[in-house]
């Protein structure tokens, strides 16, 4: 479409009034206003649409459908083949299983438990995510963090020794289930994507740190404080140093050896990948056998375990649930990081489509239904969740496999339990939380982004010396801080043009992107609303007045007399933003500077024209692209910077109507492409610089 503008005078281009002083065809394409009707009813006719799509899917799914959502356990088994899966899904859960057992005794004592409570809580919680969890790999059961966040909450409470420890514990097993479900439930899980990767990662090195502390006083033979603060477990070591036994510490030295050494080769060779599952229980039997055979009276074992499956029963002591609900909500926010997490990452490897809520609502049922027999929290494991994928399980039926394992070890096997060495158990938990000290992460972060290295040093430094709580609050806090200030101080640009071309890009990424006398194209890489305005307007100020002038073409003005603001980032924008934008253009129009806004989305737009700032500015003030604004804009800066050629209009006069016709059309075309090699004072569209 051809535009013919006229260029005004200098007192009149602000209103977008014009004077027919000369005229020249700018062609640009025309931007589709939405009238005032359709744009105030567009925010209830896109709810009512989505709320129609809603209806039209829940009214055309079938019965099959619905017992997907209720028993995602259902999407696999419709589909499973017996023949090519079978094999690997049982032989997948019972190299699982095998390492599960001796990993839930450790983790059980890491946690202040008795050992016979990590098992029950690889029991029951197996069955119930089988049937009501939607990832066919994730390994579910107690795990290392978890265990930690236990204890830690638990002993500032009452004594371990005392059987309301254990009550609460199970309490805690049940709050997180129903957080968990409600959660999903109400489709939450992207509240805890606030929490970046680097607190995580600084959050979970810190925690192996501390609980690698917290299991010497197996390997030294004498008593340690529980605590998870790094000063007070090293100041107990020492202090405790006399009472150092040379049996438990070489004992559980030599098991921790060989389970790292089994799990290296299990990581680095395929043909010795069974080790890596095999560890575990090589640990416990060979701790086992040495006590059988040589009786060592200064080595703790576990001792009497109860025979038999749990019995059902209501959690108690509910009157502490108030001082639980911080634990809960941080065991929560693990599980939706971490296994959650782990549970896409499998799914995507496999093939299949995980919903995150689905998981989550399947993680709290578990948790429920596992504090009715006796469990504590549990979520999904790294190391167990590696293992079975590696094992090459195909569904779920591996997790029920490893709930039959384990209920068979509480029928028949807890007596030869009795036998197990505290050193061996201690190296178990040790050897699965060196894989958390993630020190490569750090290094990765110092190389890539010095704002997350520092965000992971505030968080696992913060864990380590003021304790778990604190720790997660203050990295939590910073990294909201960091995504409040991002935020608040978003990426504005400098446009320029690139030579030969139509295109517009940051004039510091591009440096021969050129610039134009009296204009400043400016983008907004950001949402604009009320925590950011301010920092916007500072900065459109900036660059009125500091303009590099080294890089500009065009008619020599000496002063800025438009700015284009290209908007195609701006996603959204609020009442306040909208407000500041009528406030900069009545600023504007003071000092004879007219504001230009191109590449709108349609939200924006609507916005804008509700609010009056399209009628404000003036409709013929909006482009579809920064290049027709330019042009546009051209046109009235070149009005004020007459050359004598322009001037003398003889030459134009001479020319025939046909003949101006057909050399109107050839400038346009020039001018769209910038290739015009005359005086740049006339032509400033030009890719050659002005002189």
């Amino acid at each position: 479409m051809e535009i013919t503008y006229a260029s005004p005078s200098s007192t009149d281009f602000a209103d977008g009034s014009s004077m027919p002083t000369s005229t020249r065809p700018v062609r640009i394409i025309p931007l589709q206003h939405p009238s005032t009707t359709s744009s105030s009813s567009s925010a209830s006719s896109s709810t009512w649409a989505a709320l129609s799509r809603w209806k039209s899917k829940v009214q055309s799914m079938t019965w099959v459908e619905w017992l997907e959502v209720f028993l995602p356990c259902t999407r696999w088994i419709r589909t499973y083949k017996w023949r090519e899966y079978l094999q690997v899904d049982l032989m997948a859960g019972i190299t699982v299983g095998v390492m599960l057992v001796p990993q839930s005794m450790s983790y059980a004592k890491l946690a202040g438990l008795e050992p016979i409570y990590g098992l029950y809580s690889g029991f029951v919680p197996l069955f119930v995510y089988a049937i009501f969890g939607s990832s066919r790999q994730l390994a579910v059961g107690p795990v290392a963090l978890v265990s930690l966040l236990v204890s830690n909450v638990l002993s500032g409470i009452v004594d371990s020794s005392d059987e309301l420890y254990t009550e609460l514990a199970i309490l805690l097993a049940f709050m997180v289930g129903v957080m968990e479900c409600l959660l999903g439930l109400f489709r939450l899980g992207w509240i805890i994507r606030f929490i970046s990767h680097s607190v995580i990662s600084g959050f979970t090195t810190a925690s192996a740190i501390v609980i690698a502390l917290s299991q010497a006083k197996y390997f030294l033979g004498y008593n340690v404080a529980r605590s998870s603060k790094i000063v007070p477990l090293i100041k107990s070591i020492i202090s405790g140093a006399d009472g150092f036994s040379w049996p438990p510490f070489v004992m559980g030295s030599v098991i921790l050896a060989i389970l790292l050494i089994m799990k290296h080769l299990g990581k680095t060779r395929k043909y010795l990948r069974f080790l890596r599952a095999a560890g575990p229980l090589t640990a416990v039997l060979s701790g086992t056998i040495f006590v059988k055979i040589f009786n060592p009276s200064s080595i703790s074992l576990v001792g009497d375990i109860p025979q038999g499956l749990p019995s059902f029963s209501i959690p108690r002591a509910f009157g502490y649930a108030t001082s639980l609900i911080p634990t809960a909500l941080l065991i929560t926010g693990v599980a939706i990081l971490e296994s959650v997490g782990i549970a896409k990452a499998l799914a995507a490897k496999n093939g299949y489509e995980l919903d995150s809520n689905q998981e989550l609502f399947g993680l709290g049922v578990a948790n429920i239904f596992g504090s009715f027999f006796s469990a504590y929290p549990t979520t999904g494991s790294f190391s167990r969740s590696a293992v079975n994928h590696e094992s090459g399980a195909k569904s779920g039926l591996s997790g029920l496999v490893m709930g039959v394992l384990m209920g068979c070890a509480l029928l028949f096997m807890t007596p030869l339990f009795e036998y197990i060495p505290q050193c061996a158990l201690a190296a178990i938990v040790i050897s699965a939380v060196i894989g958390l000290v993630d020190y490569e992460e750090a290094i990765f972060l110092w190389g890539v982004d010095k704002k997350d290295f520092l965000l992971w040093t505030i968080t696992s430094t913060t864990t380590l010396f003021l304790g778990i709580e604190i720790g997660v609050l203050v990295g939590v806090g910073v990294s909201l801080a960091f995504v409040i200030h991002e935020s608040a101080n978003p990426h504005i640009a400098v446009l320029g043009r690139l030579p030969g071309t139509t295109v517009y890009r940051n004039t510091q990424q591009y440096p021969e992107a050129y610039t134009y006398n009296g204009i400043v194209i400016v983008r907004i890489d950001a949402p604009i609303y009320f925590a950011n305005i301010s920092y916007i307007k500072d900065r459109l100020r900036e660059y009125e007045v500091e303009v590099d002038r080294s890089t500009s073409r065009g008619p020599e003005v000496e002063r800025i007399y438009f700015v284009i603001i290209e908007m195609a980032p701006v996603t959204y924008i609020d009442s306040s933003a909208v407000q500041a934008l009528k406030d900069l253009h009545q600023e504007y129009k003071l000092r004879d500077i007219q504001i230009a806004i191109s590449n709108l989305n349609r939200e924006v737009l609507m916005t804008l024209s509700r609010a009056g700032v399209v009628d404000l500015i003036g409709k013929e003030w909006y482009f579809v692209r920064v290049h027709d604004a330019v042009q546009v804009c051209l046109q009235h800066v070149q009005s004020l910077k007459e050359t004598p050629k322009a001037a003398d209009p003889s030459s134009e006069e001479r020319l025939s109507p046909f003949q101006r016709l057909i050399k109107q059309r050839a400038e346009v075309a020039e001018l769209e492409s910038g290739s015009k090699d005359i005086d740049p004072q006339l032509e400033p569209l030009l890719s050659r610089k002005s002189s």
